[in-house]
């Protein structure tokens, strides 16, 4: 079995055996509206880590870590997409991964709505580059109204699922994170309640711990 990374997020750690298989792609789906990022600015305190941001400038990236009262890293945080194509400018800055580094697409949304036979190239080259480095690498999908055709490839080819749910529970907020799918290990039989506000911790206010 592959040697396990930890993401740096406890809970996570803990009840995934120390952490995630080094060399996995990991696809973290989430609604728009919640708190996602949170979770990806933690994971940049693990190790050096590539942030990739396909929306949101990479001066806006660095404000939103800046702010964050949550531990954060010191990533290198890339904007793509706006010149040319986002696939092969994606490419070109993987290829340069250090050993054991985290890889953050922020969102794949725009690289999942290419053709997809050159999304799934991309996937490919990606899988074969992180288990080269033995690194991680961290694929922020947005579970809006019109998810791109190429989602299920995208669940396809990960080998870990991360499944964010923001509930309204009467007055309430409830975050729950399901991870249905770990190769390498086994999935979880039950969802996680994350409290996500300044930090990401375990929700132990009610019946999930």
């Amino acid at each position: 079995m592959s040697a396990r990374l930890p993401t740096g997020i406890d809970i996570l750690d803990r009840k995934l055996e120390g952490g995630i298989p080094a060399g996995s792609i990991v696809a973290l789906t989430a609604e728009p509206a919640s708190q996602a990022e949170l979770l990806l600015y933690e994971l940049t305190a693990a190790r050096g880590t590539l942030y990739l941001s396909t929306g949101r400038s990479d001066q806006a990236v660095q404000d939103g870590l800046e702010r964050t009262p949550t531990r954060t890293g010191s990533p290198t945080v890339r904007h793509i997409g706006d010149d040319g194509e986002p696939l092969d400018q994606a490419n070109q800055l993987i290829r340069a991964l250090p050993e054991s580094a985290n890889l953050i697409i922020d969102t794949a949304d725009p690289l999942e709505r290419r053709e997809a036979v050159r999304y799934r190239n991309f996937l490919n080259e990606l899988q074969t580059q992180m288990v080269n480095t033995e690194g991680l690498a961290f694929l922020h999908c947005l579970d809006g109204v019109a998810p791109p055709d190429n989602r299920d490839i995208t669940h396809y080819m990960a080998d870990v699922v991360f499944e964010l749910e923001t509930i309204l529970n009467g007055e309430q907020i409830e975050n729950r994170l399901v991870v249905p799918k770990f190769r390498g290990g086994k999935a979880l039989t039950e969802a996680i309640k994350l409290e996500m506000t300044e930090q990401v911790s375990v929700d132990t206010s009610r019946d999930i711990a």
